[in-house]
């Protein structure tokens, strides 16, 4: 099992007596969850999800939340706190989960922060910028200037003046582009480089990153995608459509495809395939994300693997004080 790290981890150790928090990032399909409860048995954890689609009620399929069984046996905190058809912020998620950290360390257990949205965990650890006012007159400028020039003509834009939040941003997400964008205009410097007014004090962070081998986890992607399908993604969607209408969480990876079926006569196996290539990308994407995490233990395996599980406590052990009452 190979071990890597991003930049050199937390030497403090046992001698300070700030709470340790683990962090378990990595692409979608990389086996979080198995890791996360695995540590919550052994060290007495319980698992905040950083999932900007689990935070959503009713979406259980598309989003390969940990299933009711596994949330009996480990406390979960920031899943199903919303409704889709509520707004969901980043900011509104790091509040949250910053209350969640205290209130689970204030128990004497461990917190596991578990799941792959890059832009939540960024809030939760750095904080997030007292961001302008929305500004619906320029904003639909921009969406008057997209029409004109061509759907991908916002996200080129943004290129421009945001090089590294256009790498995160889909070019399809349109709100999100047109957001970065009017932040940028506002703030006259990249939205990138105004976030991180507020970071997570009080808490030692141990960043755990699983690294699977690229030809395996597209595997797993593609078995997962198919069998999300085959459990009835479809139906789920097509009654969440019917009592929340078309809503902005419905536009995630899945869930979006399973929509083409319901609305524009897509067959199953369309629906699939785009969802697996979908979730490929995104898989990619997450890595590169993460990749700029600082001080990242880097795990070359899935985290359902013994041999991973092994590795993954000996660096909990190392960093977690024999005081603080969670091991």
């Amino acid at each position: 099992m190979t071990i890597a790290t991003s930049s050199t981890l937390d030497k403090s150790g046992a001698n300070t007596c700030e709470p340790l928090a683990v962090i378990l990032l990595g692409p979608t399909g990389s086996g979080k969850t198995a890791l996360s409860l695995a540590l919550a048995a052994r060290f007495g954890g319980e698992i905040v999800s950083c999932d900007s689609v689990a935070v959503y009620r009713g979406m259980e399929l598309g989003t390969a939340k940990p299933t009711k069984e596994e949330r009996a046996r480990v406390p979960h905190h920031l899943i199903d706190v919303a409704e889709p058809d509520e707004a969901f912020t980043a900011g509104e998620y790091s509040r949250r989960a910053r209350t969640a950290l205290r209130e689970i360390t204030g128990r004497g257990k461990l917190p596991i922060v578990t799941g792959g949205t890059g832009l939540y965990l960024r809030a939760l650890t750095e904080g997030l910028f007292a961001g302008p006012a929305r500004r619906e007159e320029l904003r639909a400028r921009f969406r008057r200037s997209a029409e004109r020039h061509g759907s991908g003509w916002l996200h080129r834009l943004l290129r421009r003046l945001d090089p590294a939040t256009a790498e995160r941003i889909h070019a399809n997400d349109t709100a999100k582009v047109i957001r970065a964008i009017e932040v940028c205009v506002a703030a006259r410097k990249p939205m990138s480089e105004v976030m991180g007014r507020d970071p997570l004090m009080g808490f030692r962070l141990l960043r755990i990153g699983l690294n699977p081998p690229r030809a395996a986890l597209y595997e797993r992607i593609n078995q997962r995608c198919a069998e999300m399908f085959a459990a009835g993604l479809v139906e789920e969607t097509r009654g969440l459509l019917a009592k929340y209408g078309p809503v902005k969480a419905l536009d995630s990876l899945g869930y979006r495809q399973a929509l083409r079926v319901v609305r524009d006569s897509w067959t199953s196996n369309e629906a699939i395939r785009e969802a697996q290539q979908g979730h490929r990308n995104y898989a990619k994407r997450q890595m590169t994300w993460f990749r700029r995490e600082p001080e990242v233990a880097w795990i070359e395996g899935f985290g359902d693997n013994a041999e991973t599980v092994r590795a993954a406590g000996t660096l909990v052990e190392r960093c977690a004080p024999i005081s603080h009452g969670q091991l």
